[in-house]
């Protein structure tokens, strides 16, 4: 069953940002798991949220199991996204 996609602002905003070709590549990798997310996320167990790893950037994800979706919360670049998990852990 495929899984849908929601975007958070912070993610869209993030893309726009970037050369087209870093979030097309982002964007494509993304699209790719939509079958099986579980397969290629790892846990922050921090947060209780999963990244997805694309060159040097990172993706946070959110997974509803019950109704098949999961949303972008944040993308950043590795060096800069764990920062931002402190204001992850709040929500």
């Amino acid at each position: 069953m495929t899984y849908e996609i929601i975007w958070d602002e912070q993610a869209r905003n993030f893309l726009r940002k970037l050369e087209k070709k870093e979030s097309l590549r982002i964007i494509k990798k993304i699209n790719s798991i939509v079958e099986n997310p579980m397969h290629f996320l790892e846990t922050l167990v921090d947060i209780n949220s999963y990244k997805l790893r694309v060159g040097n950037y990172r993706a946070l994800i959110d997974i509803d199991k019950k109704n098949k979706s999961f949303s972008i919360l944040f993308i950043g670049h590795r060096k800069n996204i764990y920062k931002h998990l402190r204001n992850f852990k709040d929500k």
